[in-house]
């Protein structure tokens, strides 16, 4: 998940000391809002730089279950904004 409201899912191939990231085989997932006819969709990005201060979390996900998802399906409302201090 990053700042800007995205869910990426991708091999993270490397890190440094400001949490930017490499990550291979990309792609985003936009999901759409529970009113909205249209189908969620995954984007593909290939090879995507991410710097640091867009990172929210990032994580380990279980392949089997993610694959099983229809995320065409998937709706879901905003989680809301961020705060920076």
């Amino acid at each position: 998940m990053a700042t800007l409201g995205g869910f990426l899912n991708s091999t993270l191939v490397a890190t440094d000391q400001n949490t930017n990231l490499v990550l291979q085989d990309a792609h985003e997932r936009v999901i759409r809002t529970p009113d909205d006819d249209e189908p969620s969709v995954q984007v593909p990005l290939g090879l995507y730089l991410v710097r640091g201060d867009n990172v929210c979390t990032v994580g380990l996900v279980d392949e089997k279950l993610d694959e099983s998802i229809d995320w065409s399906a998937v709706k879901g409302s905003a989680i809301g904004g961020i705060k920076h201090v």
